[in-house]
Order: structure tokens, then sequence, then C-alpha cells
């Protein structure tokens, strides 16, 4: 019942956004009958479908090719729709000002031209021209844009004033007792093409640094990771394991977006680096085996003189996580699942995620590090930060994980930081350090914003070096 309601508030969110980004973009800009006003009509129910069925369409056990089909379009819409939003809400901010500048400066020709004083609008009945703050075109203005020989209000006073060639003696009559009604001058409504020029600049302006933003963000994605070291000192780390590399990579995502090509430049990406030990810390797929299987082959060609491990992150629960574990150590890697390895002078041990405990396959720190030696160093591989807590008391040394993606699309880092005790980077819990990754791939739109992809090469140094 809870997640009906969510549902519906969720798409209840949804509709209204999509409404307001077609009234600004469409609806005040494009003049009601023409082709562009119907393509964008059509757009705004097709774009937001598509959406819905990359979301689902996996869940649903679509067949793969659907999914790939729906998911470009579908997840790169949803990065336009937050960006084109953001846009448009600055640019409520400046539509007004435009609306009063330009109507000051018709202000100032039409006082220009009727002998009144510069920068000081047309009078009339002794009542000075006010501008209402009016920043939508109304349809009939939409049509009528562009036409010859409309006259507005303001062209009106400043033909009257300018017609009549001197003061006009009124006639004398006689007091009456009761005071002659006084009607106020009408406020001069800004004029049509006034109005559908700022709706227009404003939204072509917002258009170009939505989309200009979702396609750096994409390019960064299907570019590759980029490589960030780190050096992570440990007070138990013995000082014939100083200098001991780990490459960290998480949240790969193979999905009906990335996919083999993408898995290739991430193992190249790592192999360059010649790191000691891979820790892959889950999120690898959004997908079964079946459909992504031959994408995740690449894998077995990474290269470490300790060998790769891999632990599971929630999304593995969500594509079959006991085939997956078959598949990577079928590719070479070593999976950890709530268990411990002794590698060059200190514990590497790896916890299942949070996730598995619905098929009751969660974390178990007890059967992973409890039985260990806490005078040796431990690293710990975690999908998750929230479980530090957990390594803390446990007597780890360093966690590594990803899940965040560093809140992948801004502002999204925000909501992250309300989820997870760090977003990304290396902070310290009393003797815990705690290593969050941005990952290698994106969920969704395969779009970054503010947090670009890395794979992050952790040296582990020794104090007694």
């Amino acid at each position: 019942m809870v997640f009906a309601l969510v549902g519906l508030v969720v798409l209840a969110l949804l509709g209204a956004v999509h409404r307001y980004v077609w009234r600004r973009f469409v609806g005040d800009t494009a003049a009601p009958g023409s082709r562009l006003r119907r393509a964008g009509t059509v757009a705004a129910f097709v774009l937001p479908l598509l959406s819905v069925g990359a979301m689902t369409s996996g869940r649903v056990g679509a067949p793969f090719w659907l999914q790939q089909v729906l998911a470009w379009p579908g997840f790169l819409w949803l990065a336009c729709l937050l960006y084109l939003t953001l846009a448009l809400l600055v640019g409520e901010v400046v539509r007004p000002v435009l609306l009063r500048i330009l109507a000051r400066r018709d202000a100032a020709r039409a006082g220009a031209e009727s002998g009144t004083p510069s920068g000081t609008p047309a009078e009339t009945s002794g009542t000075p021209t006010e501008v209402p703050d009016e920043t939508r075109p109304r349809t009939e203005e939409l049509v009528a844009s562009g036409s010859a020989g409309v006259s507005t209000p303001s062209e009106a006073v400043a033909r009257t004033a300018s017609d009549v060639p001197g003061p006009v003696a009124e006639p004398e009559t006689e007091p009456t007792t009761e005071p002659a009604a006084s009607t106020p001058a009408p406020a001069l409504a800004p004029h049509p093409s006034r109005r559908l020029f700022v709706s227009r600049v404003v939204g072509g302006a917002a258009a170009a640094a939505g989309l200009a933003t979702v396609g750096y963000g994409t390019y960064g994605v299907l570019r590759g990771p980029s490589v960030q070291r780190i050096t992570v000192p440990l007070a138990k780390l013995p000082r014939a394991a100083h200098g001991f590399r780990i490459a960290v990579v998480s949240d790969i995502h193979i999905g009906p977006i990335l996919g083999r090509a993408h898995t290739r430049r991430i193992v190249d990406t790592i192999n360059a680096t010649s790191p000691d030990l891979v820790a892959v810390v889950g999120d690898l797929v959004d997908g079964s085996v079946a459909d992504l299987g031959s994408a995740a082959e690449p894998l077995a060609a990474l290269r470490a003189r300790h060998g790769s491990y891999f632990v599971t992150g929630n999304h593995e629960y969500f594509s079959g996580a006991e085939q997956w574990i078959d598949h990577v150590r079928e590719l070479g890697l070593v999976p950890l699942e709530n268990a411990r390895v002794e590698i060059g002078g200190f514990d590497l041990a790896g916890v299942n995620d949070i996730a598995g405990e619905t098929e009751g396959q969660g974390p178990d720190f007890g059967r992973a590090l409890g039985d260990r030696d806490r005078g040796r160093a431990a690293v710990l591989m975690a999908h998750q930060p929230v479980v530090i807590h957990d390594a803390v008391e446990h007597g780890v040394d360093l966690q590594l994980s990803g899940h965040t993606h560093g809140g992948q699309l801004w502002p999204g880092n925000y909501l992250a930081e309300l989820a997870n005790p760090t977003v990304a980077g290396l902070e310290r819990y009393g003797d815990t350090q705690l290593f969050v990754s941005r990952g290698a791939g994106a969920w969704g739109p395969p779009v970054r914003v503010g947090a670009p992809s890395d794979i992050t090469v952790v040296e582990l140094a020794s104090r007694q070096a």
C-alpha cells in the first residue's frame, strides 16, 4: 500500500513537471496549430512513456533488445528533464527583469516621441502608466505576433499625445454637489511581441543550458573513468606491505546502455595502473547473466599480482546474485561472501550487501572478521558505506565502499548525504577509515554532473616505513 502511494505521488510530480516544461517551452512560444506546437505536445506525452518503459522493462522481464531500445531515450530524457527544469526555474527570476527592462525602454521611446522627458512614462488622465508583471504571452498574442498593424495602448497614447497641437481649454461648468465619477486609466499591458520575445529568449537559453549540461555529462560517462590516487596510512600495516596498491572500482553497472565496450575501457584503465590487487566493490551489473554475461567477459583480462576480488552490491540482488557470483568466479575474480583472506601483511575481508538480507544472504561481520588476529591490519570490502559502524565495532582499519555514485547528478549529492555517512572520498570514523568511490559507471541516465566517474588507486602506507 505504501509503495502504491509513493508511486502515485511520483507519477503526479512527474506529470506536473512535464506540464510546466511543456508550457514554458511550447505553450508560451509556439502559436496554436503550428507544427512546432504539435510536435512539442506529442513529445510531452511520448518521452515520459519512454522513461517509464526504460525503468520497468528490466523488472518485468522484457526482451533485452527492447530494454536497449527503451533505455537510451527513456533514461536520457530523465536527465534532460532535470536540467531543463532547473534552467527554467532560473529563467523565472530572469523573465520579469527582462520584461521590466524592455518596458522602460519602450516607455522612454514613447516619451521621446511625445515630447515627454526621457525615462518618464507617458501619462493619461494624470495617472502614471503601470506595467503589470505579466510573464506569459496570451494565446491571441502568439497568433498576432509578427503580424503588421498591431496597435497597443502605449502606442495609442503616444499617437494621441503627438497629434494634439497644444492644450485644449475645457468649457466652464457650474459646480455640482456630487463629485464626478473618476475612472482610473487602464493598466498598459506589455506589448505582445515583447512578452513573446522574452518567452523565446528565456526558453532558448534554458534549452541550451540544460541540453549542454546533459551532453557534457554523457560524454564523461562514455569516455570512461579517470584514475585517482590516494595514500592511506594504516597503523598496523607492516613495513613489508608499505606502498601496497589496491585498484578500487565500484558501480560499473553493465546493462542495456553500458555494455562490453564499457567493461573493456575499465579493464584497460585498471591494468594501466599495474595494481597489486583489484577490489570490485559491488553493483557490477544491471541485468541477468543470460543477457549480460558476454558484456562482463573482459573482466577476465584483469591483471594484478595478488588477484582480483569481488563483493556483491544491491543491484546484484535485482539481477540474480548467485548466478553472477558463479560467473565472476569463472572469469577469474574471487568472490568474498562474508569471507576473509590473508594478503601480504594484512587481512582482506568482504561482506555481502545488505540487500541480500531479503534472500537470507546479508552481511555477516562475525563470520568475516570475528576470529581474526586484531594485531593485523584489516581492509574490508563492503558495497554500502552505511555499514561503517559495524566495521568500527569489528576493528577494521580501512573500509572500501561505493554505492553513492558521488550523487551522480547534481544536486543529487545533497540527497545522497542524507542516506550515507560519506558520499565520496576518505573520512575517519574512530579508528576506522572509510573510502567511498564515486564509481566507474552510471545507473539510469548514462550521465554524470558534478560527480565524474573514477577508479581509485589506494596506496597503503606503513607508519613503520
